[in-house]
């Protein structure tokens, strides 16, 4: 499989642009970070200017064409690649989104080295010839399924990791739940903190870091409810604690409620919509991926989630 080329950004020089050093063009044109700028200045093919490597105190008149490497740098993947199921929702030069699989780690850790959606696309990259390497910008339970977001090269990270926890990222989460929460829409404002001795479980705790949560109930059947819920931080396990500190943990949920594997072998939580700005070309990309069938198993027979949100409440995806 040929390679294929690092993924470049370029700039015409403007008239009024003409004086200017290359690294202002960067910061202000390219929108790169200082750190990204530090990175590539160093590569060979990191910064041209007409084709010519080039200097960030280089001045630059109009006309000229100025080009710059984003991907990572040639070498060794980080990442060990495996062979592994992959459903690629979108895809195009600067990221992905995959609608994860529920039992499936994102990262490589302890127990976990080759086994994770980041050495799967690892694999994928090698095998299509890509130079892209993995850079997550979001992070998934290993039981929560649906939608997830990864970039293909640093600058791309950095740009959707700014836009994290601000209304140009909108992440919405779909859970089934035990019981029915007092009020049937609302904001648990509740910071969460580390359970003492142990190294996964989070509680309330008032010393805690921040973290707020939207929710709404869609409906509710055989004392469950199915709750729309939308983040506005991202903390360890933010929606399964909040529920549980409602009283109504999810269907499932081992470690805040109660497991039950005949009903759903992992916590009832699905990533359904995902809103977000190109971190590039800065357009609008809108995202939904319906319930998985365990968790629609849950439900009665025949219902779908639209059904249940009133019309000028829905959010457009496509």
């Amino acid at each position: 499989m040929e390679r294929q080329q690092p993924r470049r950004l370029e700039w015409a020089v403007t008239e009024a642009q003409t004086g200017q050093n290359i690294h202002t063009l960067l910061r202000q044109s390219l929108g790169l970070s200082g750190t990204v700028i530090k990175r590539i200045k160093w590569l060979e093919d990191g910064i041209l200017l007409d084709g010519v490597r080039a200097i960030t105190s280089q001045r630059v008149r109009a006309g000229q064409l100025l080009s710059v490497r984003v991907s990572d740098p040639d070498g060794p993947n980080p990442m060990v690649p495996t062979p592994g199921p992959l459903d690629i929702v979108y895809e195009d030069d600067d990221l992905l989104v995959l609608n994860k699989a529920p039992g499936l780690l994102v990262h490589p850790g302890p127990g976990h080295y080759a086994d994770t959606i980041c050495n799967f696309l690892a694999y994928y990259y090698q095998q299509t010839g890509s130079s892209a390497q993995v850079h997550p910008v979001q992070r998934l339970d290993k039981g929560t399924s649906g939608l997830m977001v990864v970039a293909k090269h640093p600058h791309a990270q950095e740009k959707l990791k700014g836009q994290l926890h601000t209304p140009q990222f909108r992440r919405i989460y779909l859970a089934v739940c035990e019981g029915i929460p007092r009020s049937m829409a609302g904001m648990v404002d509740a910071p969460i903190g580390r359970v003492p001795g142990s190294l996964m479980a989070r509680q309330v705790d008032r010393a805690g870091q921040p973290a707020r949560t939207h929710y709404q109930v869609i409906c509710s059947a055989g004392g469950r409810s199915l709750v729309k819920l939308e983040l506005e931080t991202g903390r360890t396990h933010q929606i399964r604690v909040h529920m549980a500190h409602l009283g109504c943990p999810l269907t499932g949920d081992f470690l805040y409620g109660r497991e039950d594997r005949n009903l759903i072998p992992r916590p009832a939580l699905h990533s359904w919509k995902l809103h977000l700005s190109h971190p590039i070309y800065d357009t609008p990309l809108h995202f939904t991926q319906p319930l998985p069938p365990d968790m629609m198993a849950l439900l009665p027979d025949g219902f779908s989630p639209e059904d249940c949100i009133p019309e000028e409440n829905r959010v457009k995806s496509s």
